[in-house]
């Protein structure tokens, strides 16, 4: 989600009375890559581009690829092979042993469905959508169906085509893998990728202590969506967090009513008072919140516990997995910067649903990839 927010961003920036804009999609990836599928970059015809889709290596041809999409007002899906021998045409020596194909596609503003105008549909949604693209096939490169609330809200303009593709980008929402599927229908054959929109992440930290600030820092350069509140208005001035989206003073009573928490809100609690973090605690367990992590030692959550069984509260096993206390990856952090990256890689890894080990003693790939394309990469160079 940070990378259509950072381009919609920038694209408001642009005057498209004078300037022209695409946007390049990284759409299939077989074998290695810095960027996985879903990576966007916005270009303009003025040399200038926000995003990435690659770790500094394609950009600039893509850019020039750009400039003819701009000048055609057409799509084209270009592939790059970056393996040792393969990739001398761009001029260096990539090694990431892998191709890449990327959708490169043109923004006019004149037309209803262009990327940006759907982009700017998926942004503000709380729930996940199912977005089909076309990059390879028989006339139809760019066109798109997207699925929300249940309802195909974009449709291609085969019907025949697009019911095929509707019915499989429609499995998404249920196997949560986006990946690249080629569809054929009599002499139509059309390559797909398929990926899950999901809302983007949002943070809330409970306590404006002065560790809470890198937090919330850390958190928003992410692309996160951050708020902030305590239940002291010296706390939570606007100086000690000028990147947080929201800041509010509010009763710990009221956090169920003031707070739309959903299973993409992570929440932190690091206000160092025990009675306040434990009623928060109470509150925030009831709800979706994928992570609740709490600062401080073992023995204070221990404490919390026992408090709650005297009322009658037992914990299910679902939400003291949700709960981490001590807060963060053991990291070895101990200045506040430290144990914001500590806390941050922690909630992230939980949204990812990775354990936050050492990527050297990981088993198989770092990314998740489509294991059909895959497949054939390896029968092609292995």
């Amino acid at each position: 989600m940070k990378d259509f927010k950072t381009i919609l961003r920038e694209y408001a920036k642009v005057d498209t009375t004078a300037r022209k804009a695409a946007v390049a999609t990284v759409v299939q990836v077989r074998g290695s890559s810095y960027r996985s599928p879903g990576a966007r970059m916005l270009i303009t015809d003025d040399g200038k581009w926000v995003g990435s889709i690659s770790g500094g290596c394609l950009e600039g041809d893509a850019l020039r690829k750009a400039r003819q999409v701009m000048l055609d007002n057409k799509p084209i899906t270009v592939t790059y092979d970056t393996n040792e021998d393969s990739n001398q045409s761009l001029g260096i020596g990539l090694g990431c042993n892998g191709i890449i194909d990327v959708l490169i596609e043109p923004v006019d503003p004149s037309v209803e469905k262009n990327p940006i105008a759907l982009y700017q549909s998926l942004v503000n949604t709380q729930q996940s959508v199912a977005l089909a693209t076309v990059f390879a096939g028989t006339g139809c490169i760019g066109e798109k169906i997207l699925i929300s609330n249940n309802k195909v809200e974009v449709r291609l303009s085969d019907p025949a085509m697009s019911w095929l593709v509707e019915e499989k980008l429609a499995s998404l929402f249920e196997t949560r893998q986006s990946r690249a599927e080629t569809f054929k229908h009599e002499a139509q054959t059309c390559d797909v990728f398929l990926e899950l929109v999901q809302p983007g992440f949002s943070l809330i930290i409970f306590g404006g202590g002065f560790d809470a600030r890198p937090v919330s820092n850390l958190a928003k350069s992410l692309g996160w969506e951050v708020q902030v509140t305590d239940e002291c208005a010296a706390h939570i001035a606007p100086l000690f967090f000028p990147t947080a989206d929201k800041l509010s003073l509010c009763q710990r009573q009221f956090i169920d009513r003031d707070f739309n928490i959903t299973p993409y809100t992570a929440c932190v609690l690091m206000s160092h008072n025990y009675e306040y973090d434990r009623d928060v605690l109470r509150k925030l367990v009831t709800t979706p919140a994928p992570y609740i992590g709490i600062m401080g030692p073992r023995k204070r959550f221990d404490k919390m516990l026992t408090d709650f069984s005297k009322e009658g509260i037992a914990l299910t096993a679902e939400q003291l997995d949700r709960i981490h206390s001590p807060i963060g990856l053991d990291i070895g952090a101990e200045a506040p910067d430290e144990i914001a990256v500590a806390i941050i890689s922690e909630v992230q890894a939980r949204l990812a649903n990775r354990d936050g080990g050492f990527l050297k003693k990981r088993d198989g790939a770092i990314h998740e990839r489509d294991s059909q394309s895959d497949q054939v990469y390896k029968q092609i160079y292995f």
